[in-house]
């Protein structure tokens, strides 16, 4: 079954078109934040399809719960990348295209020619984005890397260290998602650059960098004054600093300037703190911050949740209460706001999906293209450049379920065309 687009695009990359051949994470991430923002995204994918497909529970093969989050707002088109005819069809594409994007190294780009030259050579005003792990000017720029690497290596791994001191990976692809996210607003800069120049480019998002600059934000600290040792910032790294047990639960609470910590420690009934010498101005707060938490901690644990929902709604201080994520789909807030909704999936029946967070007054995204079948836009795109249906037949290779073909694991990436338009980042 084709599906139709269910409304005209609405957002402000609406009339942009993005050739999308990337997979795993970072890629489709950045790839659905452009669809929802309007563009028309078309996702190539190898006749096995996006290795995402098959991760998770699913009600038929090939559309797995990990796919269907991260493909909405897209068009799934087959083409095997080893054959000079499809690589010919990719190209024509690009002619049309706004903007390429994929999730190879730059070796595996060259060998496959989608290098950025090539492309550039079949139109000179396209956007070619990618984010490799490294940067393209550097020693590493061809080794692979995945989000749990990178986690590792920009630092991430040893600030989450567990009570033993172990590293520990954060419990998310934080890596993948939040380089996705900076991909697509550098994808975005880009394109706000031709527009005012008519000028493409390549835009390069590293891994490892863009997350050691996640990272030291604030924990460079004392770096910024030239002390490798003085890297962290101190009050991270408290052991009180995590949700307070109140009798029943669990109560979040941050104030960062004096206004708030009066306020906060009036609601508590210790006012006299106020004049405590440890406690009165924010660089002594700083010195004592185990100190503050601790006494925090202990008269929380005094009270119900509730209770410290109110009083601190009432003191107009930052609070929340701590939700597991079961919790989530039967929240008040996110029912009352809408922020999951149901639709009603051709094939894979009723799906709930997460709505598109960013707001526009003006030009506001939507979902037009619920996450696609494998290959399921063939006809629709290929014909819109011209082929016909006889030669979409012969071009097209044939579609083989995604879950008949075992997904390679996470640590044996790819650098091979075939695999998504070759792999290996997440």
């Amino acid at each position: 079954m084709v599906q139709r687009a269910m409304e005209q695009a609405t957002g402000p990359l609406s009339g942009l078109r993005v050739i999308d051949l990337t997979i795993n994470v970072l890629g489709p991430v950045a790839t659905q934040i452009l669809g929802d923002m309007g563009a028309d995204v078309i996702k190539v994918e190898p006749p096995n399809g996006d290795q995402n497909r098959q991760n998770g529970p699913g009600r038929n093969p090939g559309m797995s719960v990990f796919y269907l989050v991260m493909n909405r707002n897209k068009r799934s088109i087959v083409l095997d990348l080893k054959k000079a005819e499809c690589m010919e069809a990719l190209l024509k594409l690009v002619e049309t295209a706004d903007v390429i994007v994929h999730s190879m190294r730059p070796s595996a780009a060259e060998r496959l020619g989608i290098c950025y030259e090539k492309i550039r050579a079949r139109n000179p005003k396209i956007i070619y984005a990618f984010a490799p792990g490294y940067r393209g000017d550097g020693p590493y720029k061809d080794m692979p890397a995945f989000d749990d690497v990178i986690q590792g290596e920009s630092g991430l791994a040893a600030i989450n260290r567990d009570r033993d001191g172990h590293p520990r990976y954060f419990p998310t692809v934080i890596v993948d998602k939040f380089c996705g996210y900076v991909l697509a607003s550098s994808i975005s800069m880009a394109l706000l650059h031709r527009e005012r120049t008519g000028e493409g480019q390549q835009v390069l998002v590293p891994m490892l960098e863009t997350m050691l600059q996640f990272n030291l934000f604030e924990h460079l600290w004392e770096g910024a004054l030239g002390k490798s040792d003085g890297l962290g910032y101190t009050r991270m790294f408290s052991p009180h600093r995590r949700p307070y047990a109140t009798l029943d639960g669990h109560v979040c609470l941050l104030a960062v300037n004096d206004e708030q910590w009066r306020r906060v420690l009036t609601a508590i009934g210790r006012p006299e703190l106020l004049d405590d010498p440890r406690f009165c101005r924010m660089t002594e707060r700083m010195r004592h911050i185990n100190e503050l938490y601790g006494i925090l901690g202990d008269i929380i644990a005094t009270q119900t949740s509730a209770y410290w929902e109110k009083a601190f709604a009432d003191a107009d201080v930052p609070h929340g209460q701590v939700r597991e994520l079961h919790e989530l789909m039967d929240d008040n807030y996110l029912q009352e706001t809408g922020f999951f909704q149901k639709v009603e999936h051709p094939t894979e029946g009723d799906l709930v999906m997460t709505s598109i967070p960013v707001q526009f007054s003006a030009s506001p995204g939507n979902v037009r293209y619920l996450p696609p079948n494998l290959g399921e836009h063939n006809d629709e795109v290929l014909g819109e450049i011209g082929y016909s249906p006889e030669q979409i037949d012969k071009l097209c290779a044939p579609r083989t379920p995604a879950a008949a073909a075992p997904a390679p694991s996470p640590g044996a990436a790819k650098d091979t065309a075939v695999e998504s338009a070759a792999q290996p980042r997440s």
